[in-house]
């Protein structure tokens, strides 16, 4: 009889053993400080300890969920990076549902700024426009909550929601300073991206071609305009690739291979990722008309790799404008075991003269600088008279 209660003694001190292991591997603070230093990893216990001393002596009570969140979120943030972000299981579900296609927005086109957004954009009869936001101005609060340092994806999704309902934002004028709140309706906002129109410069038809984003098959549109263009008998095309801020870099490739016929785009390659190279696809649309690249600090990633591409591939005439935003890196999804997502800097993105242009941007040949808040467009009339010097040394 002694045998099987020593037995059944000793499993119940090994299930204790085991559960006291369990508990203390995930409350390492709880440990001794000889122990802690043995058996757990110094930043594990580390970081387990501050947490411990928040939620312990912190003057208001803390959800140890967004403590979590915090920490994941400062090892990304870290990174010598801006593009790298990790997304947590909540915000991860929002862009998910932003990328489904169901919410609708105010019409303003964005770039990432430290204090929050920067509208590059505003497009006519919008919401946004309707209730006075201008490009330049800094979203820095969306319903009240602070924007500075978040993912420009997640950002723009809180911004986003069903039409007729309401969100709340605050605009910072980055000329006066001047803070305001504005309350816009959103609404469905069909603007296409892809437009175009016939300037006249020195007795030539010029086509200007607005290219707003490269989402998915832009670049059929993109071929559609300019064979339309082309029949009208325009002398010159304009590529008006201002304040789009790229998009998929399968449609740089393609929207590039519109204008040449074959030989290389771009390339891309990472510290772990292989060099892969990205040639000119299908058959040309216009491979002979003259034309310049329009460009401003809000062209940045896939518009990025179309000017590059036609300036060096001997395309275009000249790049004009400002320096562009110079986005030379690519990002890869990663889920996480938590439900959230890693969005990682892999590698950059090399145009065919080699250049990768992270940080620095494409530097226009010559300089066009738009006011955003005069109805003027003081940019495209340079961009016309380049045009027009091209076509006399034709």
């Amino acid at each position: 009889m002694k045998k099987p209660l020593g037995i059944l003694l000793l499993l119940v001190v090994l299930v204790a053993v085991l559960c006291a292991g369990l508990w203390l591997g995930g409350h390492p603070e709880s440990l001794p400080s000889g122990l802690r230093s043995a058996f757990v990893n110094d930043d594990r216990a580390l970081r387990a300890e501050i947490q411990s001393k928040i939620e312990a002596g912190y003057y208001q009570k803390v959800d140890p969920q967004v403590l979590e969140n915090g920490s994941l979120s400062g090892m990304v943030q870290a990174l010598p990076d801006d593009f790298s972000h990790y997304f947590s299981p909540k915000d991860a579900q929002t862009l998910s549902e932003d990328l489904s296609g169901n919410f609708d927005g105010v019409g303003m086109s964005i770039q990432e700024n430290k204090a929050g957004l920067e509208v590059v954009r505003v497009f006519p009869g919008s919401p946004a426009e309707k209730v006075g936001i201008r490009p330049e101005d800094i979203i820095t609060r969306v319903d009240g909550e602070s924007i500075a340092g978040m993912a420009s994806e997640l950002a723009t999704s809180k911004i986003k929601g069903p039409a007729g309902t309401k969100v709340d934002l605050t605009v910072v004028n980055p000329r006066t300073g001047k803070q305001s709140k504005v309350e816009p309706e959103r609404a469905n906002i069909d603007v296409p991206v892809v437009d175009s129109k016939i300037e006249t410069v020195d007795g030539y038809k010029v086509g200007v071609i607005q290219l707003v984003t490269f989402s998915e098959g832009v670049h059929a549109q993109l071929a559609k305009e300019v064979k339309k263009l082309d029949d009208e008998g325009v002398d010159g095309l304009i590529l008006d690739l201002r304040g789009n801020g790229g998009g998929l870099l399968d449609e740089a490739v393609l929207t590039s291979s519109v204008f040449i016929k074959d030989g290389l785009i771009v390339s891309t390659h990472g510290r772990v990722e292989p060099e892969k190279k990205y040639n000119a696809i299908g058959a040309p649309i216009d491979t002979t008309t003259p034309m310049v690249v329009l460009v401003d600090g809000g062209t940045a990633s896939a518009a990025e790799i179309l000017a590059g591409a036609l300036r060096d591939r001997g395309r275009a005439a000249a790049v004009i404008g400002q320096q562009t935003f110079g986005k030379g890196v690519f990002q890869e999804v990663e889920p996480l075991s938590n439900g959230g997502t890693l969005n990682l800097t892999v590698g950059g993105f090399y145009l065919p003269d080699g250049e990768n242009l992270a940080n620095d941007g494409i530097k226009p040949d010559v300089d066009a600088r738009d006011k955003p808040r005069t109805k003027q467009d003081e940019a495209l009339p340079v961009a016309l008279d380049a045009l027009a010097k091209a076509l006399k040394q034709k």
